[in-house]
């Protein structure tokens, strides 16, 4: 069996609370593909990598926060040897009640390069 897309990890969506989050909170849910985009001019952390949800439906951009520093250097990395388009980040889990660092939990692949030029990054598939 072929594997279409290779598992790199789990993890929250970090200062959730800072970003606009909550501006598109009634349009996030499970499967919600989010863009990652690396921020490599961060003062605080040069690795930082942030996380984008583009609606569809309005042609809006929320930013949403950021993969947590304990994760982000791998990605960062691809990033920065020009892997940008190889990733699929999205919601795996909702947490309304819980911590806002707690709330929203992302499941982040890297695709085949089959599927690289068949996806959009800026609609659930």
């Amino acid at each position: 069996m072929e594997v279409r897309k290779k598992y790199i990890m789990d993890c929250h969506l970090a200062g959730r609370k800072y970003y606009e989050a909550d501006e598109a909170w009634d349009k996030l849910h499970v499967g919600t593909v989010l863009r990652l985009e690396w921020d490599k001019d961060n003062r605080y952390d040069p690795k930082a990598v942030a996380v984008f949800f583009d609606d569809p439906g309005s042609n809006e951009t929320y930013a949403l926060g950021f993969i947590p520093r304990s994760k982000n250097e791998i990605i960062a990395d691809f990033f920065e040897m020009g892997w940008s388009n190889i990733f699929e980040c999205r919601i795996s889990a909702i947490t309304p009640d819980a911590h806002p660092d707690a709330q929203i939990r992302m499941t982040i692949k890297i695709l085949r390069r089959a599927e690289l030029g068949r996806i959009s990054f800026y609609a659930n598939i």
